[in-house]
């Protein structure tokens, strides 16, 4: 059994809405245990991270990267990171902006620099655009063109659940080929 963690953090609820349908898609693959942590709640408690095999991490795109209650979580690692205690595991990042590329790049790289400093193994988004195939932009998986991570757009104001069905399909499809990565790699054969 393999234990993965998605952590994020949401301003108004579109981050914790993908976050959802991301652990649903994870929740596919046989023998994952899913956890859904909030950032904020682990800034004060960073080793709880020690236990779990993998890390989804979400933020919103705030002004370009990740919002500064993520940041908090993020800076709260350092005696981890001095340690190396996350070397070897499993990452990937997703978020979600107002506008269709709203500087999301930012924030994913921003999450893999910060993952790559820890020793950790980045997972991308193997998901190819559907709307190439001829599926409709809003229904097409992967519509926003991203391979670093998983991007998302809501519209600014709109309720929590206001995404198109290919960001829903993405999100699901990102979790479930993070699950199957997991078990594909055995932490202490990949840890020196």
């Amino acid at each position: 059994m393999k234990k993965l963690a998605v952590i994020y953090h949401s301003g108004h609820g579109h981050t914790a809405h993908i976050a959802d349908h991301v652990a649903e898609g994870a929740k596919e693959v046989p023998n994952i245990e899913i956890h859904i942590l909030k950032a904020a709640d682990l800034t004060g408690q960073p080793d709880v991270l020690l236990q779990f095999d993998g890390y989804l991490l979400g933020s919103p795109t705030y002004l370009g990267g990740v919002s500064g209650t993520f940041k908090s979580f993020m800076d709260a690692t350092g005696g981890l990171w001095r340690t190396q205690q996350l070397k070897g595991k499993l990452a990937a990042g997703f978020t979600v902006s107002s506008l269709p590329a709203g500087d999301k790049q930012s924030t994913l790289v921003s999450m893999f620099v910060f993952c790559m400093q820890h020793g950790m193994i980045w997972v991308g988004n193997p998901i190819l655009p559907e709307q190439h195939r001829g599926v409709p932009y809003d229904e097409a998986a992967n519509r926003l063109g991203s391979w670093s991570g998983l991007m998302a757009q809501a519209g600014h104001g709109s309720p929590a659940d206001s995404f198109v069905g290919g960001d829903i399909k993405t999100a699901r499809m990102f979790g479930r080929n993070f699950a199957e990565t997991l078990h594909r790699m055995d932490h202490k054969d990949a840890t020196p």
